[in-house]
């Protein structure tokens, strides 16, 4: 399970949402044979399935009380399972059934993001302003090793399944009084800036995301595919790094 957040992936957070808004509505603009067996897609979020992209930017760019010219105005959330995942969600629900199932795990994992700030009266997803997107494929880019080796091109689509959700939600909370910040990651060093800012930890939220998704689908998740091992063997020290393989090796064995 892969999930991200970053300041956006196109254009610039510090202004109008439009530019990324515009940039996710791709597939609903591609107008090929490749991506006919789609209809429409709608957006989302924990209320309602049929939102449009004019009500996206609009209710984003308008909740901005109190945030400076400089200030970050919505961040967005990459929700992509891995193949594995996939797999699993198509075979127990199709591929209709999938994208449903999706949606609702983009649900609880904005659940997971409201409760990681820990402040009063934010909670759950329905005290946060934000929108899903359900994208179905992945595209090559100009920095990817296929492209750079001449085996594909700029702009073909990535093989598998690679069905996906991205989410763009607001600086500020529902209410646009609360400043919630995942770029807040003091970790309780400064007790008054976590209470007004919100503490955010990010290694909870993707481990917290792998978590919900086994509990959600029933997905039993071998080790070497957990967010713990990657962590450790990524940022971990030498000693902790023996240890987690030594694990690995010892889950391999008795399974």
């Amino acid at each position: 399970m892969y999930i991200n957040i970053t300041a956006s992936e196109t254009g610039d957070n510090k202004i109008s949402s439009g530019a990324l808004v515009n940039y996710l509505e791709k597939e609903n603009n591609l107008k090929t044979a490749r991506n006919s067996e789609h209809g429409y897609e709608n957006w989302f979020n924990g209320l309602r399935n049929d939102i449009r992209r004019q009500e996206v930017r609009v209710k984003i760019d308008n909740n901005i009380a109190k945030l400076g010219r400089d200030d970050s105005k919505f961040f967005l959330i990459n929700i992509s399972p891995s193949q594995k995942e996939l797999e699993h969600l198509f075979k127990q629900y199709g591929e209709s059934g999938a994208k449903e199932k999706l949606k609702e795990f983009a649900v609880k994992i904005m659940d997971e993001y409201a409760k990681n700030f820990k402040r009063p009266g934010i909670h759950t997803n329905t005290d946060l302003l934000w929108f899903g997107k359900v994208e179905n494929y992945r595209y090559h880019k100009h920095t990817d090793k296929e492209v750079k080796n001449g085996i594909k091109q700029k702009s073909d689509r990535k093989e598998g399944q690679q069905m996906h959700v991205q989410v763009i939600v607001s600086r500020k909370d529902l209410s646009n009084k609360v400043k919630l910040s995942p770029q807040n990651t003091s970790k309780g060093k400064n007790e008054k800036h976590s209470a007004k800012l919100g503490q955010f930890n990010r290694s909870a939220f993707k481990q917290s995301g792998e978590e919900v998704f086994d509990n959600l689908f029933k997905f039993e998740r071998g080790l070497k595919d957990k967010f713990i091992y990657a962590n450790v063997m990524e940022n971990g020290t030498p000693e902790q790094k023996t240890q987690m393989q030594m694990i690995s090796e010892l889950s391999t064995d008795i399974s």
